[in-house]
């Protein structure tokens, strides 16, 4: 399943943020090759980060659409669709707000790098940044298993005996 394949990216990309947020505190005052360690550590985090969770949205839109095809398709009701898009729609404002907190984190972390900001600033970002992060994830796993389940009753309900397409047999 590819869900569980991005869910596993960000799963990583949590780590990185945590391993990441402890190098931080670890380079203070090591100069400047412990700081490019850090900022280059937060970008590969983010940008796992993001990788993962604009691949969830994808998956989780498309499979959506899929659903809505196939359940129209095999005459089934509406309704059976209502609990995965509820659980969908409470977990798409979570997603993204892990998103811009942590991409937010990292760009206040450059203007602390450069002097525009201050470091408590990025600190006091970071912490919500990694909670949102894991709590993103936890609501990407309840809808990716709701959507499992509802394609495995809709397979229930398919037709097993489908009739052979003429003219691929040698």
């Amino acid at each position: 399943m590819m869900g569980r394949a991005f869910l596993i990216i960000g799963a990583l990309a949590t780590l990185g943020l945590i391993a990441t947020g402890a190098q931080g505190y670890l380079v203070r005052g090591s100069g400047e090759t412990g700081l490019m360690q850090h900022v280059f550590a937060a970008l590969g985090a983010c940008l796992a980060q993001l990788f993962a969770h604009c691949w969830i949205l994808v998956y989780l839109w498309m499979t959506g659409r899929a659903l809505r095809q196939e359940v129209a398709a095999q005459g089934l009701e509406a309704s059976v669709l209502a609990p995965l898009e509820q659980t969908r729609a409470f977990a798409q404002p979570w997603i993204l707000l892990a998103v811009v907190l942590g991409l937010g984190s990292f760009v206040l972390g450059g203007a602390v790098a450069s002097g525009w900001a201050k470091a408590w600033m990025h600190h006091v970002l970071a912490g919500p940044a990694v909670v949102a992060q894991g709590w993103a994830l936890w609501q990407e796993s309840r809808v990716l298993r709701a959507s499992q389940a509802l394609i495995e009753e809709i397979d229930r309900r398919s037709p097993a005996d489908l009739a052979p397409v003429e003219g691929l047999a040698g």
